[in-house]
């Protein structure tokens, strides 16, 4: 029964912004607008409200943070070993590896651990909810630096000729800006007007619906057209072997149970949205980050299900 409170919810939102994208309930770009307006403001207020009111009780959390980084790092190491296995050509490499590592944490995630009850975590002052925000805002940063980075060596040789770009694109992500600015108030130690505060909450509510709403919209606009065995290869990276890199990581870094199942839920959520659009921007292959988002999220339903069902 948890196993289905905790990816039903989620799940069942997807699908139905499938089945209105489907049937045209709405027009082909509402839910891509939806997705714009989750992205530069539902999910940056979504960041900084949890932050500044959970960030002061970050203590103990670095472990947790150190197993997200070792597996962002080893899936991208990963991704590049699979991707010269499967004869991906350069151009591409840098779309099939961050379709590998890039989680939609997010949209897909946070609501799923937010369905998990709420327990205390041993050894700090932290929840299972508040840790789970504390260590997706730092990883979404190593998630915009990481995917600037692949996708540009992917255009572009090694070398200074690629530090504008990577400066240009983090400069401009919404989400890493409201991580940083949140961070920041923290270290100040400045207090948010009740006014402002509810505010951003309304605003943050918004943004997991939305988000997944546009999951869904994304799924049926994939085009699934061709050869699959080079998207279904990163599809199965980000929602398989990226979960029992979760799990080694987190035994590497002495995590108990709750902490476990929150990383590897992290690691497992199906390849984010926003790679679709870096992509494009970055002249990647737009056609290979749908169809890996399609793909992955269907693969990690399985996977999902198993990781809920240890908690």
């Amino acid at each position: 029964m948890l196993v289905l409170n905790a990816l039903a919810p989620t799940f069942l939102i997807i699908a139905l912004g499938a089945w209105m994208q489907k049937i045209g309930f709405v027009s082909p770009g509402f839910l891509r607008e939806a997705n714009r307006i989750t992205y530069w403001l539902g999910l940056p207020a979504l960041l900084f409200s949890q932050l500044v009111s959970s960030l002061h009780d970050a203590a103990g959390a670095e472990s947790l943070l150190v197993a997200m980084f070792l597996t962002t790092a080893a899936m991208t190491l990963l991704g590049y070993l699979v991707g010269w296995m499967l004869r991906v050509p350069g151009a591409t490499m840098g779309t099939f590896v961050q379709g590998a590592f890039r989680g939609n944490l997010a949209f897909v995630g946070l609501p799923i651990v937010f369905a998990l009850p709420d327990v205390p975590l041993a050894g700090s002052n932290l929840t299972l909810h508040e840790a789970a925000v504390i260590a997706v805002a730092p990883t979404m940063v190593l998630y915009n630096v990481a995917g600037v980075v692949v996708l540009t060596i992917s255009q572009h040789s090694f070398g200074t000729r690629m530090i504008w770009p990577v400066v240009k694109q983090l400069a401009v992500t919404p989400p890493l800006l409201a991580t940083l600015a949140g961070i920041g108030f923290v270290a100040m130690s400045w207090k948010l007007p009740f006014a402002i505060s509810r505010g951003l909450e309304a605003l943050g509510e918004m943004a997991l619906p939305l988000g997944l709403l546009g999951v869904g919209g994304s799924i049926v606009t994939a085009k699934l057209n061709g050869a699959l065995r080079v998207p279904l290869g990163s599809a199965l990276l980000k929602s398989w072997a990226s979960a029992l890199v979760g799990l080694l990581a987190s035994r590497m870094c002495g995590l108990d149970r709750p902490e476990e199942v929150l990383v590897m839920i992290l690691a497992a959520a199906p390849t984010a949205i926003i790679s679709y659009s870096m992509a494009l921007e970055m002249k990647g292959d737009g056609e290979l980050a749908s169809t890996t988002i399609a793909l992955s999220v269907v693969a990690s339903l399985v996977s999902l299900a198993t990781i809920v069902s240890f908690f």
